[in-house]
């Protein structure tokens, strides 16, 4: 088994892993891992923006009070002060190297506005494309780095613990099947979130939280992982993926009717379609299952058409395609898995509780996010958190030891259908019990298929299908335990059967492996 050393692993190649292998660089050798292309990310995919409090009549301490009142009382303060702050410092270091957000006809900076959102402060690149110009835009710097190793179509299968530190991870190279040893003085866990686990997701192929379960499996704590948000407006046509139709969309004006053609949001929150997407995403898939339908519509035909296809391109190319004209034709949509808003438990510089390990960006729980993220909060949290965690890494870098070589993980091409077939059964069964509306039953039947799933997998596997069934099996067991635990609808954890909010249950659900669970306290700023 090949074994590379470098000072600094990166594990994933969306913006926070993009960030922090760029700070990375300038204090040691680097190596960026992603399992797919470079640039295949849910940050790629990201149409909506970058929201950073940098008008003059805005302010971070709105930012941070709009972030708080979206998590629904789960944010930990501190982090989302770092993050209202720093943000507007690293926003203006990524202008100054030579990224471009959209400007007006004067030459400001357009700031758009999202769900949420109590001042417009959301900025876009190439209109709907600000993940795809953003990634594209530090890919590119990453790559002028002599000092960055890029390793495409390599997976990370395992994370080398030694004597209670991480000194690396051991990989899977699909194009050669070949294993590597990547040994690290730091490794950062930049692996993305998790709603391919879902039947209808706006996520890419790639997103199934293999960093959750490989951190899981090493004994790193996980933090919140009942909260799943998903995303309101995700096109929804038979045959066709969940294309994710932009909050910037309802923030420009389009409203949702229902297919009677009745509008519903008024009633349901007093920001209507621009509430938060916990509120809206549930408003809508009660008003699906009112009228007996699969879909909603998104309507913005008493809008400036020439206006819209302008602001949302790629949108209206994606929808022109399929024989919809955004503009005039009523657009089917429905919720969809979108992102995870827990992940690894980390401190405020990305550390886990595992030295040598740390992580940022979706697959990370920074406290920034609480029980729902904030529209478009995600790409800035990428930018600061990425950041700081490599600041924290270089000044703890460790010295790398021989282990033992673990056993390799093999591709096989004849259990290829065995696992889209296990995949698709834990994907209907998320689906079904621990979706957007929850209740104990459903939870406790979706926990007994798993278990059941879980036994014909039991035996020791080097089979990479095998073992990705058993990420997935780890990672649903994970979500569901949380679930049933929160006896409570607090942001995107809503039970049928516990429909209040209650103020005792405003903690933290860490789970860790071999360990009691741990309820944490919200850190309040005093």
């Amino acid at each position: 088994m090949k074994t590379l050393d470098f000072d600094f692993i990166i594990i994933g190649s969306g913006l926070a892993g993009l960030v922090a292998a760029y700070h990375a660089a300038d204090h040691g050798s680097v190596a960026l891992i992603s399992k797919s292309e470079l640039d295949v990310s849910n940050s790629y995919h990201a149409q909506g923006g970058i929201a950073v409090a940098i008008d003059k009549d805005d302010h971070p301490e709105n930012h941070f009070q709009d972030t708080l009142i979206a998590g629904r009382g789960l944010c930990d303060h501190d982090a989302v002060d770092i993050l209202v702050r720093e943000g507007q410092e690293c926003i203006q270091e990524i202008i100054s190297c030579g990224m471009e957000f959209d400007r007006d006809e004067n030459g400001e900076l357009f700031l758009g506005l999202e769900g949420g959102h109590t001042h417009r402060r959301i900025l876009h690149a190439g209109g709907d494309a600000t993940g795809k110009m953003m990634t594209s835009f530090m890919l590119k710097k990453v790559l002028e780095k002599k000092n960055i190793s890029t390793f495409e179509y390599t997976a990370a299968v395992r994370i080398l613990v030694h004597e209670g530190h991480c000194y690396g991870v051991q990989a899977l190279q699909f194009m050669s099947g070949e294993n590597i040893l990547f040994k690290g003085r730091a490794t950062v866990m930049a692996t993305g979130g998790l709603s391919r686990l879902y039947t209808r997701s706006t996520n890419p192929h790639t997103a199934t939280g293999d960093g959750v379960a490989l951190a899981w499996r090493a004994g790193v704590q996980m933090a919140d992982m009942e909260f799943i948000q998903f995303h309101p407006s995700a096109l929804s046509l038979p045959g066709e993926d969940a294309f994710l139709v932009s909050e910037a969309v309802r923030g420009e004006g389009a409203r949702l009717l229902d297919v009677n053609g009745e509008r519903f949001m008024e009633g349901v929150h007093p920001m209507a379609e621009l509430a938060p997407r916990d509120v809206v995403a549930a408003a809508i898939f009660r008003q699906m299952k009112k009228t007996d339908s699969s879909y909603v519509y998104l309507s913005l035909k008493h809008l400036d058409a020439d206006y819209i296809r302008s602001r949302f391109q790629s949108i209206d190319a994606h929808l022109s395609r399929l024989g919809i004209d955004m503009t005039q034709d009523l657009i089917p949509v429905a919720p969809a898995a979108h992102y995870m808003v827990g992940g690894i438990l980390t401190d405020l510089w990305g550390q886990t509780n595992l030295p040598g390990l740390y992580a940022c960006g979706e697959v990370a729980s920074t406290g920034v996010m609480g029980a729902n993220r904030l529209a478009s909060n995600s790409l800035l949290e990428c930018l600061v958190y990425g950041k700081r965690a490599i600041e924290k890494a270089r000044r703890n870098l460790q010295e790398t030891k021989e282990t033992e070589t673990p056993a390799p993980i093999f591709l096989n091409k004849e259990t290829d259908e065995e696992f889209l077939s296990v995949k698709n059964e834990l994907a209907d069964l998320m689906n079904s019990h621990v979706g957007i509306l929850r209740n104990h039953e459903g939870l406790i039947s979706a926990f007994e298929e798993v278990n059941k799933i879980s036994l014909r997998y039991n035996a020791p596997s080097n089979d990479y299908n095998r073992h990705k069934i058993k990420n997935l099996i780890d990672i649903c067991r994970l979500i569901i335990n949380s679930a049933l635990l929160r006896k409570e609808s607090r942001g995107g954890h809503i039970r049928e059967d516990h429909p209040e909010e209650v103020a005792e249950q405003a903690k933290h659900i860490i789970q860790q492996l071999g360990k009691e669970i741990q309820y944490e306290p919200v850190r309040i700023k005093k």
